[in-house]
C-alpha cells in the first residue's frame, strides 16, 4: 500500500493542469473515460476540453503512479456497457490533489502579495 502523507504526495507536484483537473473530476464520483472530459468540460465551461489520446495516457499514469485506480465495482448506471472502465481516486491521489491545491494557493498569495491581480477570471471560476 502506498503512504498517502503530505511528504509522500508533495514528490508528486507539479501536476499538469489536465493531471489536476482529471483528479478533480473523480473527487465527488467514479467515472469513465468520456464522462471525466464531460465533466472538466462542463466545469471549465468548454474551456478545457481533453482529447482521447490526451485523457488515456494520463489516465494511465495516474493509475501506474497509484493516484487513481480502476474502479472494481460499476455504478449502476454502467450496465448499459460492459466495456468502459470506471475510474476512482485513491486516498495518495486525494492527499496529492489536496497538495497540488495548496501549491497553487501559495502561488496565487505571492503574485497578490506583488500587486499582481487578476484579469478576466476563467469560466470556471465564477460563482455559479
Amino acid at each position: 500500500m502506498v503512504d498517502a502523507s503530505k511528504d509522500d504526495a508533495k514528490r508528486y507536484l507539479p501536476l499538469s493542469p489536465q493531471q489536476f483537473h482529471i483528479l478533480l473530476a473523480l473527487t465527488d464520483a467514479e467515472r469513465h473515460g468520456y464522462g471525466i472530459i464531460l465533466e472538466i468540460a462542463e466545469r471549465t465551461g468548454g474551456l478545457l476540453r481533453l482529447g482521447t489520446g490526451t485523457l488515456y495516457t494520463a489516465l494511465a499514469r495516474l493509475v501506474g503512479s497509484e493516484l487513481i485506480a480502476e474502479s472494481a465495482r460499476r455504478p449502476a448506471a454502467a450496465a448499459d456497457d460492459d466495456r468502459r472502465r470506471y475510474y476512482k481516486l485513491t486516498a495518495l491521489g486525494r492527499a496529492v490533489l489536496r497538495a497540488e491545491a495548496a501549491r497553487l494557493d501559495a502561488l496565487v498569495q505571492q503574485a497578490r502579495r506583488k500587486g499582481v491581480q487578476p484579469g478576466n477570471r476563467p469560466v470556471w471560476s465564477r460563482s455559479r
